[in-house]
């Protein structure tokens, strides 16, 4: 295609969330939609490459040779010719994508992004929204102590943050049963109050540093809590319902951050997605570990300068 233009990596399953995000699509290769223009907020991306180049190649030889001289670090998309993929893969200098221990910093180094569009073409692009591989973050996980897996989208949250709570900061966990987050952010060092109708995982209630208190989520006022450094809710409810909780707490000005699951029952409600992406100095976007979810990320000294959530689109 000629042009400017930009790709997207739809969220495996959301292909269509992202077609009705992006709204015009001029070629589409699997999950790799590109849409003309600069990159552009996209939440159902899960990964944006930059500048995208089409590079006409007579040989896998050439194509290794030709990404190579862009940059050292590659990771293909495949969606199809995937033997072609896996040759040109060895021509190219190994790239480590090991699971990540929570507490670790998500990776510094640029990872380009290519694919084979056919057997002549490859499209790539050196720069890209993620640099974990295709988007996708990976924790080498704890399959016995957290309650549920809902833990993993809070570690992936905050490694895309590249911040967390600590000793001495109070977080507040809205909807909390049965703990997996509380426990998240407990094991910090922080201090959690979870607010919640139903008990949480015993595990979780006896960490020393959680305070349970047991009452519904919307009921609760900012006031009865006080300031905290993180408000964060994985509650099941309507996205337009957490909009109105999120806004509460942002007039209150009690709250410094935010990460907020928006969880969509039914059909995506694009709408209030597109209102939660229009809060100044935030940012919308699926996680790896998401379902048919988005999640919300306010950083309060971020100004939601992009590069505040370990992304560079």
């Amino acid at each position: 295609m000629s042009g400017e233009f930009t790709a997207y990596l739809a969220a495996p399953g959301f292909e269509d969330d992202l077609r009705v995000e992006l709204g015009d699509i001029s070629a589409e290769y699997g999950r790799l939609m590109l849409a003309p223009g600069p990159a552009r907020p996209a939440a159902w991306a899960q990964n944006i490459w930059h500048e995208p180049k089409m590079l006409e190649v007579a040989s896998i030889g050439e194509a290794a040779k030709a990404l190579k001289a862009i940059q050292r670090n590659w990771w293909p998309y495949e969606f199809h010719l995937h033997r072609r993929t896996a040759l040109l893969v060895e021509k190219l200098p190994k790239v480590s994508a090991r699971p990540l221990v929570f507490g670790q910093p998500a990776p510094a180094a640029p990872l380009g992004s290519f694919t084979w569009v056919d057997e002549g073409h490859v499209l790539a692009a050196a720069a890209c929204s993620s640099r974990f591989p295709n988007g996708e973050a990976a924790f080498i996980e704890d399959r016995e102590t957290p309650p549920s897996r809902a833990y993993l989208k809070l570690w992936e949250a905050l490694t895309l943050a590249g911040r967390m709570p600590g000793p001495g900061q109070t977080c507040v966990d809205l909807g909390a049963c049965p703990g997996g987050w509380t426990w998240v952010l407990a094991a910090t060092g922080a201090r959690v109050i979870s607010v919640d109708k139903a008990p949480l995982a015993p595990n979780v209630a006896a960490m020393p540093n959680v305070e349970y208190r047991q009452g519904s989520a919307f009921g609760i006022e900012p006031a009865e809590i006080g300031p905290v450094d993180w408000l964060c809710s994985d509650v099941i409810c309507y996205p337009e319902r957490l909009l109105r909780l999120v806004e509460r707490w942002l007039d209150s000005g009690l709250a410094r951050n935010f990460i907020c699951t928006l969880k969509f029952q039914g059909a995506t409600d694009h709408a209030t997605a597109r209102a939660f992406a229009a809060i100044p100095g935030s940012r919308l976007l699926h996680l790896a570990h998401n379902k048919h979810e988005l999640t919300w990320m306010r950083l309060g000294d971020a100004a939601c300068h992009p590069m505040s959530f370990g992304v560079n689109q």
